[in-house]
């Protein structure tokens, strides 16, 4: 029965009570639930029938509560739908337990780590608050008919073993698909056994962060770099190693520890800044790896965007050692909802990585892979990357149009993102929170970076909406940065 409604039915005290009458019961029981929150508005109840049956009550008797129920509009009857819950909670109706008194097991040291570095930015999920947000692609012209008819054709074709558990590396049909892929767009040659399917790159991060890092091992970042990953490998307790970069990318022999056992990067378009890595920095940098005995994480999160025309190589690619963890994602080349992407290991890690995977979140969605890889392999995905190349261009001349007033942009960048100076001297944290009030998001650049000296700006995604909410939400930005 909906929100297990029997139990709570049977173990209250009002169903207990003897001298009482069944219909009586059970209009107090639910009045109860109701006004406590146990029942919140807009539940729909069980059908009268299902209760008489459940209770082993007559149909009548129920029947009788739900219209007392009913006439002091506790409930409402839909025709042809139910009686739903009608009453909104008051805080006054809610009876606080005390907990103050009570012991419970200490959180551990790990989860303490996690919930420190949870986040350094100023999020929001709201629907409302997505201009201008950096990571997403435009979400407005996702082919969702194309991929509703792929997903119908998928379930009506589906059987029971569909619905079973999948294995943890993912999807064999989808990896050969992604194996296939990165040969014609990134030049990379790589056996799809050492595909893993993940939910996104900084669930990558995770595997490979637990099947690699120690307390205190070193882990080499880029200055400025993606937060979150900062975050995960903070909580993971490794010590980071900040690496400064200029116009050619990271300068890895600027480094002089050389006990790192991880790098992190970002060279197709380095983040936030979107720097491109020079092929002769590439060289460098595998070469200080190899004479370091040092990973690298090359996340590869922006390529399309950023390396459609005139690609690099990627370090996966130039990589003759079996050191480079390339890592990739749909979410944003897609959208974020979809919660797929992947990861080439070394093959010394696909065991360990694996076993993580299995005793955690065992494996991601398997419609979702298997429709993704009709979306792949029926040549939707690269008629669909052009699309977006094509509308992020057009959005970002018109966005720097607008802004140009009161914004600083780096011509140069390149991705679903630029970077913004404002000309007020006030804090970009500061700025942060005003736009925000206003349902516009602007990153701080400050928060991006690792150590004390942080230069100002805002990192701003302006391919997620169309033109018409560009020129708007530009306005807001306008009246509030100047």
């Amino acid at each position: 029965m909906q929100y297990n409604l029997k139990t709570l039915l049977l173990s209250s005290k009002e169903w207990r009570i003897e001298e009482i009458s069944i219909y009586k019961k059970l209009y107090l029981t639910l009045k109860e639930l109701i006004i406590n929150g146990k029942l919140p508005f807009g539940t729909k109840l069980p059908t009268s029938r299902s209760l008489a049956e459940d209770l082993k009550i007559s149909r009548s008797t129920v029947l009788k509560a739900l219209d007392i129920l009913s006439f002091e509009r506790f409930i409402i009857s839909k025709q042809g739908a139910g009686y739903f819950v009608d009453y909104k909670v008051k805080k006054n109706d809610i009876k606080v337990h005390k907990t103050e008194s009570l012991k419970y097991p200490s959180i551990s040291k790990r989860a303490r780590l996690f919930e420190k570095y949870s986040s350094v930015i100023t999020d929001n999920f709201s629907k409302k608050n997505i201009a201008f947000r950096p990571g997403l692609p435009p979400l407005d012209i996702f082919p969702i008919k194309t991929w509703k008819n792929i997903s119908l054709s998928y379930w009506k074709t589906a059987t029971p073993t569909n619905l079973s558990y999948a294995p943890s590396e993912g999807l064999e049909d989808l990896r050969i698909s992604i194996s296939n892929y990165l040969k014609v767009y990134r030049n990379i040659d790589c056996d799809y056994k050492q595909i893993v399917i993940v939910s996104g790159s900084l669930h990558s991060l995770y595997l490979v962060g637990n099947s690699v890092i120690n307390t205190n091992d070193k882990v080499i970042m880029e200055n400025p770099t993606f937060p979150r990953a900062y975050n995960l490998f903070k909580s993971l307790k490794a010590k980071i190693i900040p690496c400064e970069i200029d116009n050619k990318g990271l300068m890895i022999n600027s480094i002089k520890d050389t006990n790192a056992k991880l790098i992190y990067t970002t060279p197709s378009n380095q983040y936030p800044l979107g720097i491109k890595m020079s092929k002769n920095r590439r060289i460098e940098l595998l070469k200080w790896a190899s004479k370091n005995n040092s990973l690298i994480i090359e996340d590869d999160y922006d390529h399309e965007f950023s390396n459609w025309e005139k690609p690099i190589p990627s370090l996966f690619s130039l990589d003759k050692e079996d050191r480079v963890i390339y890592q990739g994602t749909f979410n944003k080349l897609l959208h974020p909802s979809l919660r797929v992407g992947y990861v080439i290991l070394p093959k010394y890690l696909l065991c360990p990585v694996k076993a993580i995977f299995e005793q955690s979140s065992r494996f991601v969605s398997l419609s979702n892979q298997m429709i993704l890889n009709s979306f792949i392999t029926k040549d939707f995905l690269t008629k669909h990357i052009r699309n977006v190349i094509e509308t992020s261009i057009e959005r970002k001349i018109l966005f720097e149009d607008c802004t140009k007033k009161f914004l600083k942009i780096h011509k140069k960048f390149s991705g679903l993102h630029v970077i913004g100076k404002s000309k007020s001297k006030i804090d970009d944290k500061v700025l942060c929170k005003n736009l925000l009030n206003n349902n516009v998001i602007a990153f701080p650049l400050s928060n991006y970076y690792i150590t004390k000296e942080q230069k100002q700006g805002f990192v701003l995604g302006f391919s997620s909406v169309n033109n018409k909410m560009i020129k708007e939400k530009t306005s807001i930005m306008e009246a509030i940065l100047k």
